[in-house]
């Protein structure tokens, strides 16, 4: 391997922009040094910043400049799928359970950097979460990471940075991201033209989180997981019978949610499919890496909705502390719903330690029994509410 040189065979004129580039809100710092980088790349960067600053769309943004043979223009192919994690020069690792494992960066990393770029132009790859690499793949990829090629540019992702090692760090340029407020995740929505109070409450439920607060915002059925939690929360007021079927009604959900994903994966494949429907033979590694990709969310799909209901539940138990201690309606987190129960603060901070405590321990240990945590976690709020 050689380390990366000043042309990959895509032509950049100095001083050029990147159109792409200005597509990316909130992060004027961190795209200003990306406009300037997409001239003369290094070979590898850490995105650092928290969860929803937007490190995701900016990582997308700066692949399609790099990649595209157009100056990043935004609208041929190349922008297109990259702007999707679609293009087959991409290649998206991404933790599996709680680790990245070195068989991952052999596998996504190792044996493609070494190979001819599946389209002309740069290989990117992304590394997301990155501060959770085992240390023998952090060691792999290092050993990359020293001497890489000529036609390759490493992104590594992560809302904890300071957890990667510092030879890792070393060797690339960090671009730090920072929170977005919520004001100014409401009015990105409301300019796109989602009204002002499901914006709020998409924010809020988010945590400024601009990518999910916009599929929350958006889409139809973005708010179907806290619609589970408000009905969970009232069986469980029922008592322990009620709290049994409360874990019934979250565990439906996410597995509605799980089944609901085929849909992606068909819209993810269709640019790779010929007019029969059948693969394409130059496509077939990229499908390949789809496929792989999408195996991976749909085994995390369940656990992470059941995490979503819960995060709801904590924030209608939260409305319910806020009020009993006077808080205004728009000061609540949920802020289209009144907070309802009759919970004194105590028990319904009780309640709201316990619905936390079974986030920790699903996030926690991978080989727990989903619904057991669950039924425990309602059976805590059935105590509390009897």
């Amino acid at each position: 391997m050689t380390r990366a040189g000043p042309s990959v065979g895509i032509a950049r004129l100095a001083g050029m922009t990147f159109p792409v580039l200005v597509q990316v809100p909130g992060q004027g710092h961190a795209m200003a040094f990306l406009q300037g980088a997409a001239e003369r790349p290094h070979h590898a960067y850490v995105f650092a910043g928290p969860e929803g600053s937007g490190k995701s769309l900016a990582a997308r943004a700066f692949a399609a400049a790099l990649i595209c043979h157009r100056g990043g223009c935004g609208e041929c192919r190349d922008c297109r799928l990259a702007l999707k994690d679609q293009h087959p020069n991409e290649f998206l690792v991404e933790p599996e359970g709680r680790d990245i494992h070195v068989n991952t960066i052999r596998e996504e990393v190792w044996t493609p950097v070494s190979r001819t770029a599946p389209e002309p132009g740069r290989k990117m790859f992304v590394v997301r979460e990155a501060d959770r690499l085992s240390p023998a793949a952090a060691d792999t990829l290092l050993k990359v990471l020293e001497e890489p090629p000529a036609d390759a540019v490493f992104l590594l992702m992560s809302a904890r940075a300071h957890e990667l090692s510092d030879t890792i760090r070393s060797r690339c340029h960090t671009v730090t991201f920072t929170a977005l407020s919520e004001a100014f995740v409401v009015d990105v929505l409301v300019a796109e033209g989602v009204d002002e109070t499901r914006a709020r409450l998409a924010a809020r439920l988010t945590g400024g989180n601009l990518g999910r607060a916009r599929r929350l915002a958006v889409n139809e059925d973005g708010l179907a997981f806290r619609d589970a939690a408000v009905e969970a929360l009232d069986q469980a007021a029922r008592g322990p019978t009620g709290a049994l079927e409360a874990a019934d009604t979250v565990m439906a959900a996410a597995t509605g949610y799980k089944k609901s994903m085929k849909v992606e994966l068909e819209q993810e494949l269709a640019p790779f499919l010929d007019e029969k429907g059948r693969p394409e033979d130059m496509y077939r590694g990229a499908i390949r890496r789809i496929e792989t990709r999408f195996q991976r969310r749909e085994r995390r799909a369940e656990r992470d909705y059941v995490d979503w209901v819960l995060l709801a539940v904590s924030a209608l138990l939260r409305d319910r502390v806020a009020a009993q201690v006077g808080a205004r309606r728009d000061e609540l987190l949920n802020p289209d719903l009144a907070p309802g129960g009759e919970l004194s603060v105590v028990r319904a901070a009780r309640g709201l330690a316990g619905v936390e405590g079974a986030r920790a321990e699903l996030a926690e240990d991978l080989n727990l029994n989903t619904r057991l945590v669950l039924e425990r976690a309602f059976l805590c709020l059935a105590d509390i509410a009897a």
